[in-house]
C-alpha cells in the first residue's frame, strides 16, 4: 500500500530532520540529506545510548575547549548516520556568530576537519548558515573553499534572494516559525496549508524568483528544502508550493508512514535539473503570488528585488530589509535565541561530563 512518505518522495526529496538513525531507519527508504541544527544535537548527545561517544570526544579533545568537543561529537553522530542516507549531512555554525563572517567561516572549516577525520568527504557535507548578511557573506569563500551551504532560519524572501546572491546550494525556510513547535497555540494548523498558511505566499514568491532568475542569468539557485512542519498535510503542502525537499522530523515522518496515499504517482519525473521546466502554480494558489499575509500593514504590495545587492557591506542592505520586515525580525531573534541557548546546554553538558571524568585541561600550544 502507498503511503503519503511515498507520494511525498515520489515528487520530491524526502530528508530526514535528525541526528538519530533510529530516525533514518525508520522509513521504507533510504532520505537524501540529514539536516540538524544544535538543538537536535543537544537531544541526541545527552541520550544514554550516546554516553560512551560523548566521553571519548570529552577524553580525546577537552584540551582544545568545549566547542571543539561538540563539534568532534556531532562529526561522530554524522558518521554513524551517514550509512542510512544518499546525500549530504548538514551541520549548522553556532548562532553566537550569526554577525561575525570570521567565526562563520572558522566554524564551518571546523566542522569540515572534523567531518574528513570520520570519514566524510566535503562531497557529502552542506554546512548551514543562519541568513543574516554578515554570515551569508562567508558563504562566498566557504564555496570556491569546495564547501556546499544552506541558508537556514530564513523567512523572507529578501533573505532568499541573498542566499541565491552568496551561492547557497540550499535554503530552509522556515513553514513555522520556531516557537510553535512548544506553543501549539502559535500553530496555524489550517485545513489547506498550501493555500491558507500564512507562510505559503513567501514560499510561492521565493521558489518563483528563483525559477525567473535561473531562467534570466544562468546560474545556479539554491533548492527550496521546506523546514520546520507539525503535520503531515504541511509536508504535502511542499509538493503544490514548488518545493524541490523537506526536511522531516520523526513525528511528521511516522504521520506520513501510517496514512494511505490517494492520489496517483506524477506523470513528471522529479529528477529534471531544478527551474529547468518547473511545474505551474495550481490555480487555487496563484492568489498567492500577489499577497503576503505576514507583511506589516503600510506593505505598498511590492516584493524584494533581485536587482538589490542585499550582501554589500557586509549584508547591510539584508540585515535593514529583515529590521523592517516585523515577521523576519522577531522570528529569526527567536530562532538564534533558541539555537544559542541550546549551545549553552551542550557546554555545559560536556563541561559536566569533562568533570565526572576528571579530565584536566591544559594549556594547547598553537
Amino acid at each position: 500500500m502507498a503511503t503519503l512518505l511515498d507520494a511525498l518522495e515520489a515528487h520530491l526529496n524526502v530528508d530526514v530532520d535528525s541526528l538519530s538513525p533510529t530516525i533514518s531507519t525508520s522509513i521504507p527508504f533510504k532520505p537524501h540529506d540529514q539536516t540538524s541544527n544544535q538543538l537536535w544535537a543537544l537531544d541526541e548527545m545527552t541520550k544514554p545510548e550516546n554516553r560512551e561517544l560523548v566521553e571519548g570526544a570529552v577524553r580525546e579533545y577537552w584540551v582544545r575547549g568545549w566547542e571543539k568537543v561538540c563539534d568532534r561529537i556531532c562529526a561522530l553522530l554524522c558518521a554513524r548516520n551517514i550509512p542510512n542516507i544518499t546525500g549530504r549531512v548538514l551541520l549548522q555554525v553556532s548562532c553566537r556568530f550569526a554577525y561575525d563572517k570570521d567565526e562563520v567561516i572558522s566554524h564551518a572549516w571546523s566542522y569540515v576537519d572534523e567531518l574528513e577525520k570520520v570519514g566524510i568527504p566535503k562531497s557529502r557535507v552542506c554546512i548551514k548558515i543562519p541568513s543574516t548578511g554578515p554570515a551569508l557573506n562567508a558563504v562566498c569563500p566557504l564555496r570556491e573553499s569546495g564547501i556546499e551551504t544552506l541558508g537556514t532560519a530564513l523567512f523572507g524572501l529578501p533573505q532568499a534572494i541573498a542566499a541565491a546572491q552568496a551561492g547557497c546550494l540550499s535554503i530552509s525556510p522556515y513553514f513555522n516559525e520556531l516557537r510553535a513547535h512548544f506553543d501549539k497555540s502559535l500553530w496555524p494548523d489550517v485545513a489547506d496549508p498550501a493555500k491558507d498558511h500564512p507562510m505559503s505566499a513567501r514560499i510561492v514568491h521565493i521558489v518563483q524568483t528563483y525559477t525567473k532568475l535561473a531562467k534570466e542569468t544562468g546560474e545556479r539557485m539554491p533548492l527550496v528544502k521546506l523546514a520546520s512542519f507539525l503535520s503531515a498535510k504541511e509536508a504535502m503542502a511542499a509538493i503544490e508550493l514548488g518545493c524541490h525537499a523537506v526536511t522531516l522530523p520523526g513525528p511528521v515522518l511516522d504521520a506520513l508512514k501510517s496514512t494511505p496515499a490517494t492520489s496517483p504517482p506524477p506523470s513528471r519525473p522529479k529528477d529534471l535539473p531544478a527551474y529547468s521546466n518547473p511545474p505551474a502554480l495550481p490555480p487555487h494558489l496563484q492568489m498567492l503570488e500577489n499577497t503576503d499575509p505576514l507583511a506589516s500593514a503600510d506593505w505598498d504590495g511590492r516584493l524584494a528585488s533581485p536587482d538589490v545587492d542585499y550582501l554589500v557591506n557586509n549584508g547591510e542592505l539584508l540585515d535593514e530589509a529583515i529590521h523592517a520586515d516585523p515577521v523576519t525580525r522577531e522570528r529569526l531573534g527567536d530562532a538564534l535565541e533558541a539555537f544559542v541557548d541550546a549551545e549553552l546546554k551542550m557546554q555545559a553538558f560536556v563541561e559536566g561530563v569533562a568533570h565526572e571524568l576528571g579530565v584536566e585541561k591544559k594549556p594547547v600550544d598553537v
